[in-house]
C-alpha cells in the first residue's frame, strides 16, 4: 500500500485482471516484445516529417513495462481485451475508426507505481505516455495521436478513483480516475450539507475536469473546480512521485487549470469542499422565438452576470426555442424574488420551480430528471452513441439583439446543433485572472457551440462540422478579442495544434502561442516557464500541450 508524505492512502478501487490474459510473465514479455518490433518497423519505415524525431525504441518499452510491471495491466495492441480497454473511456464516435492512431499499450494503473513504472520506462525508451482519467477530452488527445509515426502510450487512470471526505475539516482526498459523478455521491453520503463546485456531465473524469478549471452551477457563488484544489499527488517526468509542498508552487499552480497532459500525471487532488443548504431549486422554461426569446436573451446578458451569486440562470438554444435554466441556492420564495426584483419579464411562476437537495439538482442538470435515485451518479458511462465536435467563445459586452435574431436561422439550417451559454460574475469575478491558469473571470458569460450527430460517414461528419465552424465565424465581431478566448476544456484543434514533435523549441513555442494565449491569455508564457523547468525535454507533449519556454529550457539543457 502507498502513501503519500502526507500521510493519505493512495491505494485505488482494484481492478482485475482480465482472466484471459496470460499469467506467466515470461509469456507476456514474449507477445509484447513481438508485437513491438512489427510497431517499430512500421514506425521507422514510415516516418516522413518526423525523422529527426529522438529515437523511439518500442520493443525496449514494452520489455521495460514487461519486467517492472504486473501481468493485467499493461494492454499492448496485441492483446486479446486491447481494443475493449482503449474504447472503455471513449466519448466521441470520431475517434473509434480504423484510421485513429492507438497507443502502442495501454497502462491500466491500479497503483501509483504503475504510473511512475510507466513515465520511467516510456522516458527511458523514447515513448511518451499520455494520461486518460475520463476520456472526456473533446478532441480524445488522452487516447488518440494524429501522428501515426511516432508511437505513443497511455496511462488509464480510471482504477485511481478512491474518494476519501473528511467531514470535520470539509475536504476530500479523490482519485483522477473518479468521475465527477462518483465524487458528487461520495460527498453527499457522508453530508447533506457539503458539496463541490464541479461541472455539470457526471461522467467527466475528475483528473482533466480539474486540469482544466472546471465549472457548473456553483460558479457564481464558489468560482471553479480548480479554485477549490489544496494539494496534489503528481508524477512527474522524472517518475518522481511530488505533493503540493515537493511538487512548489509554480508547478502547484500550473496543473490548476494549465490543461491536462502538459506537465506530469496528477494522481490524487485533495480538495476544498463548499457548504450547500438543505434546499436548492431548480426550473427549466422554454420561451420560443415567437414568444419574445430574442429579447429575453438580449437582456439575459446583462441580467444573469449581476444576479446575486446564489442564483445560476444559464441559456441552452437549439431549434427555435430558448430554455433557461436555473438553480437557487434556497427555497422557492427567494428565487421568486429574485427574479421579481432582477428578471420580471422571464415570467416564472411558483409552479415551474421545484426544490430538491443539492445531490438531487446533480441528477436533475445531469438530464435525469426528478424523483432518480442519487446511485444512478455512480454509472461511468457506456460505449459512445454520438459523434460530437465543440467550440467555444467568451463574450466580454452584451451581443446586440439583431445579431441574436440573425442567429435563429442558424438553427434552420441542416446539421444544426446548439448553443449553450453560461453566465460568469459574482465568485467569478472577484478572483484575479493570474490566480490560476484560467484567465477568463472577468467574462460576461461563456457561449459553447456543441454539433452532435448519429450517422456514420463522411457526409455527415462534413454537414455537421460545417455548422458549428460557419456559425463561430460568424460570432467572431461579437465576442472576445486580441485573443479570441476559448475554453481549455473545450479543446479545439481547429485553434491550432504543435508541429510533428521535432521542431526547435522556439518554434514550437511560437507555434503553440496560436492556440496558447486563447486558452491562457497572458498565463500561457508563465504555463511554458513552469514546463521548461519541472518537464524541460517535453516528454509529456500532445497536440496541444505546454512547451517549455526556449530561452529558460536551453538554459537548463546547457547547465
Amino acid at each position: 500500500m502507498l502513501k503519500s508524505s502526507i500521510g493519505v492512502n493512495l491505494s485505488p478501487i482494484s481492478i482485475e485482471p482480465n482472466k484471459k490474459m496470460a499469467t506467466a510473465r515470461s509469456f507476456a514479455l514474449a507477445l509484447l516484445v513481438a508485437f513491438a518490433a512489427i510497431v517499430h518497423h512500421a514506425a521507422s519505415t514510415t516516418q516522413t516529417a518526423e525523422t529527426a524525431a529522438p529515437a523511439t525504441d518500442a520493443t525496449g518499452f514494452l520489455q521495460c513495462l514487461a519486467v517492472d510491471l504486473p501481468a493485467g495491466v499493461v494492454y499492448s495492441n496485441a492483446s486479446q481485451s486491447y481494443a475493449s480497454v482503449l474504447q472503455s473511456s471513449i466519448k466521441n464516435l470520431l475517434f473509434v475508426t480504423p484510421a485513429t492512431p492507438t497507443p502502442l499499450a495501454i497502462v491500466a494503473a491500479a497503483d501509483a507505481s504503475h504510473v511512475q513504472a510507466a513515465v520511467r520506462c516510456g522516458a527511458r525508451h523514447g515513448i511518451r505516455v499520455r494520461p486518460r482519467s475520463g476520456g472526456h477530452d473533446y478532441e480524445g488527445l488522452s487516447y488518440r495521436s494524429l501522428r501515426a509515426a511516432r508511437p505513443f502510450a497511455v496511462v488509464d487512470l480510471a482504477a485511481l478513483r478512491a474518494v476519501r471526505v473528511d467531514v470535520k475539516r470539509e475536504t476530500a482526498w479523490v482519485g483522477s480516475g473518479a468521475t465527477l459523478g462518483e465524487l458528487y455521491y461520495a460527498v453527499a453520503n457522508r453530508s447533506k450539507r457539503l458539496g463541490f463546485p464541479g461541472g455539470l456531465g457526471p461522467t467527466v473524469g475528475v483528473g482533466g475536469h480539474l486540469s482544466g478549471g472546471g465549472f457548473g452551477t456553483l460558479l457564481r457563488k464558489h468560482g471553479l473546480a480548480a479554485d477549490h484544489v489544496v494539494d496534489a499527488v503528481v508524477v512527474d517526468a522524472m517518475g518522481r512521485l511530488l505533493d503540493r509542498a515537493s511538487m512548489g508552487e509554480d508547478f502547484f499552480w500550473a496543473i490548476r487549470g494549465g490543461g491536462g497532459g502538459s506537465f506530469g500525471i496528477v494522481l490524487s487532488w485533495k480538495l476544498r469542499l463548499v457548504r450547500v443548504p438543505p434546499t436548492v431549486t431548480v426550473f427549466t422554461i422554454h420561451r420560443p422565438r415567437n414568444q419574445s426569446a430574442t429579447a429575453l436573451l438580449t437582456n439575459w446578458q446583462q441580467v444573469a452576470p449581476a444576479l446575486p451569486s446564489d442564483m445560476f440562470l444559464r441559456v441552452v438554444l437549439q431549434n427555435q426555442d430558448a430554455q433557461f435554466q436555473s438553480l437557487y441556492l434556497g427555497k422557492r420564495s427567494g428565487l421568486l424574488a429574485t427574479l421579481s426584483k432582477n428578471f420580471p419579464e422571464l415570467g416564472v411562476t411558483p409552479e415551474d420551480c421545484i426544490e430538491m437537495t443539492w445531490i438531487q439538482s446533480v441528477l436533475y442538470f445531469a438530464f435525469y430528471g426528478t424523483g432518480k435515485p442519487v446511485e444512478l451518479l455512480l454509472d461511468r458511462g457506456a460505449k459512445p452513441e454520438r459523434f460530437f465536435k465543440a467550440k467555444s467563445d467568451y463574450v466580454s459586452a452584451p451581443i446586440p439583439s439583431h445579431v441574436w435574431e440573425s442567429t435563429w436561422s442558424w438553427f434552420l439550417k441542416d446539421g444544426a446543433g446548439l448553443l449553450i451559454l453560461d453566465p460568469y460574475g459574482g465568485r467569478m469575478g472577484s478572483v484575479a485572472p493570474a490566480a490560476t491558469p484560467f484567465p477568463h473571470r472577468q467574462e460576461l458569460f461563456n457561449l459553447q457551440y456543441y454539433g452532435f450527430w448519429f450517422e456514420n460517414g463522411t457526409e455527415a461528419s462534413e454537414r455537421h462540422m460545417a455548422w458549428i465552424r460557419d456559425l463561430h465565424a460568424f460570432m467572431e465581431p461579437y465576442v472576445s478579442k486580441n485573443p479570441r478566448g476559448a475554453y481549455a476544456n473545450y479543446r479545439d484543434l481547429d485553434l491550432g495544434v504543435n508541429g510533428g514533435g521535432d521542431q526547435d523549441s522556439a518554434a514550437s513555442y511560437e507555434e503553440a502561442r496560436v492556440w496558447g494565449e486563447r486558452y491562457f491569455k497572458a498565463n500561457f508564457q508563465r504555463l511554458s516557464a513552469v514546463k521548461a523547468k519541472v518537464d524541460p525535454d517535453d516528454f509529456f507533449r500532445n497536440e496541444q500541450s505546454i512547451p517549455p519556454l526556449p530561452s529558460l529550457r536551453n538554459g537548463l539543457t546547457q547547465s
